[in-house]
Formats: C-alpha cells, structure tokens, sequence
C-alpha cells in the first residue's frame, strides 16, 4: 500500500485534555494574581504621587534583617530578591513541566513557542539598542523590555472579557514559561555583581543536598524549607541574583508521580506556591517597584530620553513584531497549520498583549539602573509600554471576541455533564473509527 503524505500538525487547536487541564489550572491562579497585581500597582503609583509619598519611599526603604549574614535588606530589596524567589521557583516548575510533560517535550512540539519566544527578546533589545545607539543613550538597559508578564496579561483579558479558545491561552502561557527563562538566563548572567566563590560553592552544596532528598523520596517541609532558606541566602551573597536560586530548586523536583503518588513533588509544591506567588509575591513586589512619578515632566522624559523611550518601543513594537514574526517564520517553515477556525491577526493581537512586561521587566530595569534617575524613568516606561501594548492587544482582540466566544463555547460544551467537554470525546470516538478502518485498510 502506497504512503499518503503526512498532513501538517495543527497549530493552536484544541489542547489534549490532560494538558488543558493543567494550563487551565495555572492560568486561573494566573488570572486572579494578575488582578492583584494591577491593584498593587495603582495604589503604589497614587501613593507615591500624593503628598504622602515621603512615607512611601520611607516604608520602601526601610531595612531589617541580619546583618551578621549579609542580609540587611531593605524592604524594596526584600520584595526583589526574597518574595520574587517564590515567583521565580513557581516558573521554574512550569518549566520543567513544560519540558517534561507539556509543549517543549520534544523538538518538533517546542520548536514554534521557542522561536516565537526568542524573536519575541530579540527584536525588543534590538529596537532597544537602535534608540539607544541613535539617542546616544547607555545600552545598560537593553533586557528590561524582552520580558512578558503572564499575570498582567491575563489580567487584562479578564478587564477586557475575551473569550479566547485554551490553545491561545495556553500558548500566550508557553511564551512566557521560554521568556521566563530567558529573564533568568539574562539575570544570571549579566546581572551578577560580584562573586563570592565560597557562598557559591556552599549553595551548590545546598542544590546537591536538595538533589539527594529528592532521589531518595525524602518528604516533609521541615527539610525543604531550611535548607531552600540556607540555598537563597548563599546564592544572595554569592553576587548571583538569589531569584536564580528558586529556579535551580525548581528544576530539581520530580514532575512524574511514582506509584502510590496521586501527585509529584513539583506539581504539589506549585499547587502550595502559586497563590503565594500570585497572590502576596508578586502585588508586594508591585506595591513597592511600581511607585514612580506621573508629573507631566516625568512623561515627557518618558518619550524624550533614548532609553526610557527604548523600552516603549521595545515593550510595543518589539514584543508584537517578534513573536509574530516568529510565529509565522516557524509555522512556514515546519509542518505547523495554524487553526482554520483562526487568523494571523489573532496571532497578532496576542504578540501585541505579550507587551506587558510588568514584574520581570521592572526587576531588570532597577538591575541595570540601580538608584538613578534614569532608572525611574525606565520604570515609568515599562509603566507605559505595558499600558499601550494592554490598549492595542484589547483593541485588536476585542474585534474578533464573537469567534472567540463561539469556539470557546464549543469546546467547553458538555452535554451530557460527565465534566469532560463533548468535544474530546468526540475527537476520541473519531480517532478510534479511524484506527480500525485503518487496521482493516492495512
């Protein structure tokens, strides 16, 4: 019997139950932080322009902590380097999941997301560096506009009511599981002030010991907790970003649960985390980063200054124009088929909502800016890029909400109330028709 060529693989259809659940379950945590966030943000951005706002910089910097250990922190850098270690440990899981179980396991799955994610860092520093280059600005900043803040993007599809169909939801998530990733390779790398080698040896002792206990199925918090303390505060003084300690401990718990297991070790400890993160990690850090100025010289800095205006176009135009491009450089160019149901401008709006790049993009501007009046400047411009690409995401996603809502209503139709959408199980019984047709075929 003669081969029939291969069809090309759907590109943002329906999600393989299993992995929709798990993207529906993070993303609904998501969505809730990422309100908290926008209300973090606001109150910080109305408390540091009112006549209150000595307090405000009085509570940011106010330090506590143990000196003795390098750890007399002040209440901004507590938010910064401590609570964020929780955001980024909960991304490293979905990472690892990710690579595991989900999109990334393998080449041909990963290979779109990837692309899309890396020209969606690229084409921001590049547009970065061009302002910048031609505005004889510093090219100190050149990472703070390639990050996507997840929450904040789901947020806003929440103000906005969207319906978008799970694959774009959880397509937008994968983008930002690689762009995490990114931040955190960025953060590692050029962002490390100074070396202390004794600290850094000391927290891969700490990593190797987490290792151990995992591979010998040691349970219980009283072991996890001290010595995930021990490994943040040696990385701290070790000059690497501690945020890149939470990310180490992440990739080291198990994602596969073992017989016995209802779940694995990492699953369990997102599921205990991430409103943490979401929900106190993320809106303190907000609260404390966010409060800049919003006078009408402070704006026109904004747009007049080579690098606050870098991270707007970056933030803007950048993220839109890479993941987009990516996207469809990558779909042409592999056996990927993007969705019939859908168009290139839905692929479009949602690199535009990939703009917002509130949390990480602040963390990287007060890195490359520390204490500088550029730096909040480049913070009020984060501020803005996320507002503008949040205004044209909503206006170009708002346009197609009918289709959205009409496929979003198929596959959650469940007509027989068995909690499984009717559209899986059809797709199963057609699959199993196909198979023994194919079998008496053969």
């Amino acid at each position: 019997m003669a081969a029939t060529p291969r069809s090309r693989a759907p590109f943002l259809g329906f999600l393989p139950w299993p992995e929709r659940q798990a993207v529906a379950g993070a993303l609904r945590t998501e969505t809730v932080g990422g309100l908290a966030l926008l209300a973090a943000a606001v109150v910080a951005l109305i408390w540091a322009n009112t006549p209150w706002s000595d307090a405000y910089e009085t509570v940011r910097e106010f330090h506590f902590g143990i000196a003795a250990l390098g750890l007399d922190l002040s209440v901004g850098h507590w938010t910064a380097d401590g609570l964020l270690t929780i955001f980024f440990l909960v991304a490293g899981i979905e990472l690892k999941r990710e690579l595991v179980v989900g999109e990334l396991r393998t080449p041909a799955t990963a290979a779109l997301p990837v692309v899309a994610a890396v020209c969606g860092m690229a084409v921001p520093a590049a547009l970065y560096a061009l302002t910048v280059g031609t505005g004889g600005g510093s090219m100190e900043g050149w990472a703070v506009p390639m990050a996507t803040d997840i929450a904040f993007a789901l947020a806003v599809l929440a103000v906005i009511s969207t319906h978008l169909p799970s694959a774009l939801r959880a397509f937008l998530l994968t983008l930002a599981v690689v762009d995490d990733l990114g931040a955190i390779l960025v953060i590692a790398v050029f962002f490390t002030s100074h070396i202390n080698l004794w600290a850094l040896l000391g927290a891969a002792a700490g990593l190797v010991v987490f290792y151990l206990l995992q591979r010998f199925r040691v349970t219980g918090w009283w072991w996890y907790v001290p010595l995930g303390v021990a490994i943040w505060a040696l990385t701290y003084n070790g000059g690497v970003h501690a945020t890149v300690a939470g990310v180490a401990m992440a990739l080291l718990l198990r994602t596969t649960p073992e017989e016995g297991e209802e779940q694995s070790p990492a699953l369990r400890t997102e599921h205990l985390l991430r409103p943490l993160s979401a929900g106190v990690a993320v809106p303190l850090f907000a609260l404390f980063a966010a409060g800049v100025s919003v006078s009408g010289n402070a704006l026109s800095q904004v747009f007049t200054s080579p690098e606050p205006l870098g991270v707007v176009i970056g933030l803007v135009a950048g993220k839109a124009l890479g993941i987009f491009l990516g996207t469809y450089l990558a779909a042409r160019f592999t056996r990927a088929q993007l969705n019939p149901e859908l168009a290139w401008a839905d692929v479009f709006g949602l690199s535009a909502l990939a703009g917002i790049g509130f949390t990480v993009a602040l963390l990287i501007g007060e890195l490359a800016f520390p204490s500088s009046t550029t730096g909040e400047h480049v913070k009020a411009a984060v501020l803005v890029g996320s507002l503008l690409s949040a205004a044209l995401a909503a206006v170009l996603l708002r346009r197609r909400n009918v289709i959205y809502r009409r496929l979003s209503e198929e596959e959650n139709l469940d007509t027989d109330a068995d909690g499984i959408p009717d559209i899986y199980q059809r797709s199963t019984r057609t699959t199993t028709a196909a198979d023994r047709q194919n079998g008496q075929t053969d």
